[in-house]
């Protein structure tokens, strides 16, 4: 993790090396992954960089569009109190790709007495992490994060005009080179982007759909750091893009008939000596790795609005289209919702398929870590694996739905274990605010196909 700047001193050495700047962003990251906070100018770095800075605590339950949650009762029953923005200790990251070069400091929230604010997303993390560490256990993380390139015309995904060929993007390409080389210019910007910010980007590839791609992020032995790396990472892509006259998106299901965007996060666990728990030396794993195996299975229907928090987001848990639906695990089995992948045992680890790249990749950890955690104290033993194609009626099914998802999620037990109340309440009072906003929305579609007719 980067060193913490903590004073003006500090920042001074840090502009020689990165400056100028106009501005400083101080953010926090609400509870759907939206960076919210201040513009403040460079002279107030000192003052965001040592907790100067105060908050509205209901800043991270606000919804989607940024409105308040109506009988919010962290508005209006204690007040809307502030907290204390404290630096994470990325300290101060440059912004390079705006007309305007800035700095964003990535902050989290403390109470008033000084207490982690449990319903501040990246806290919430945290608060599994040192529960591992209790334990004398490590996770080590890394995310899969898959995002389209779009033309930023349409008021519709619609493919990309290669900047190399002059022509839009008419096929899937999975794997293809070319379509890497036409972009070239775009992707060799994101990778210095990347390295400026200490987001560790490994290999890019052309993914199923028309203009989709996914860049793997290294594994960190740091969950924290691995979650700030992908909400960077995804600041960074949609920056760059319209920096070069395009889009990005990162919605689960920008086109209905092509492939959704994915998430995919592996974990392993060492112990205090830096063994991997997971590896027992054979292809199966320990008996470690099946307790965490059956807490993510027995969580996942409570945990699956973090992996799906959006309307869109359930287009993408569909039979059939590279996304899972069953609650169902299996070896080298790319259909179900929980893979373990094969290779050197030493590697052994689980690869959750769930999330959509949409999600929250703090809560989408603390989720999954949450629920792993659950199995291995609880020393639960998994159902057996799946062999085959994973979407089979037979098997207990992911909630397929939104409403269901937040219904799930409110009831949840396990749920309740991994995340403090406050998040809880303030993140099912956010999605139910969010249903009622779709409902009350009439698509082109929806009239087209009722207007004359019924």
């Amino acid at each position: 993790m980067a060193a913490e700047i903590s004073d003006p001193m500090d920042f001074e050495a840090w502009l020689v090396e990165n400056g100028p700047i106009e501005s400083i962003q101080a953010v926090v990251c609400d509870l759907n992954g939206i960076m919210r906070g201040k513009r403040v100018p460079v002279e107030q770095a000192g003052k965001v960089l040592s907790g100067g800075i105060r908050m509205p605590l209901s800043i991270v339950g606000v919804d989607v569009w940024g409105e308040d949650i109506v009988g919010s009762a962290q508005v209006f029953t204690i007040g809307d109190t502030d907290g204390i923005c404290g630096a994470t200790g990325r300290g101060a990251l440059p912004v390079k790709w705006t007309s305007r070069p800035s700095a964003m400091v990535p902050l989290w929230l403390y109470t008033e007495s000084g207490k982690p604010f449990l319903a501040d997303p990246r806290q919430a993390l945290a608060h599994i992490v040192r529960q591992y560490a209790e334990l004398g256990l490590r996770p080590v993380v890394a995310t899969e994060m898959e995002f389209y390139l779009i033309d930023p015309e349409p008021d519709s995904a619609m493919p990309p005009i290669s900047p190399y060929t002059g022509k839009r993007l008419d096929s899937d390409a999975i794997l293809s080179i070319d379509e890497l080389d036409d972009f070239g210019e775009f992707f060799s910007e994101v990778y210095k982007e990347c390295a400026r910010q200490n987001v560790p980007a490994d290999a890019a590839i052309a993914e199923n759909g028309i203009g989709q791609f996914e860049i793997n992020l290294m594994h960190s032995d740091d969950p924290l750091k691995a979650a700030d790396d992908a909400l960077f990472f995804k600041r960074i892509v949609k920056g760059v893009a319209r920096k070069h006259g395009l889009a990005a998106t990162f919605m689960a299901k920008p086109y209905g008939l092509r492939s959704g965007n994915g998430m995919h996060m592996h974990f392993s666990l060492l112990d205090e000596d830096g063994n991997n728990v997971f590896d027992d030396g054979t292809a199966e794993g320990s008996q470690l790795l099946r307790h965490a195996v059956a807490g993510l299975l027995r969580g996942m229907a409570e945990t699956t609005l973090l992996f799906a928090p959006h309307f869109n987001s359930y287009r993408r848990l569909r039979p059939d289209t590279h996304a899972p639906t069953s609650i169902s695990w299996g070896y080298e089995n790319r259909t179900a919702a929980i893979r373990i992948p094969g290779g050197n045992p030493a590697a052994r680890r689980i690869e959750h398929r769930v999330a959509g790249a949409d999600a929250n990749p703090y809560l989408v950890m603390a989720a999954i870590l949450g629920a792993a955690l659950v199995g291995i104290r609880n020393k639960w033993q998994p159902v057996r694996p799946v062999s085959g194609r994973a979407y089979a009626d037979r098997l207990k099914k992911i909630p397929s739905d939104w409403g269901s998802a937040v219904d799930a999620f409110e009831a949840g037990k396990i749920a309740a274990e991994i995340f403090d109340p406050v998040l809880r309440g303030m993140l099912v009072a956010c999605k139910r605010q969010e249903i009622a906003g779709f409902a009350e929305q009439v698509t082109d579609y929806e009239f087209s196909a009722y207007l004359e007719i019924v």
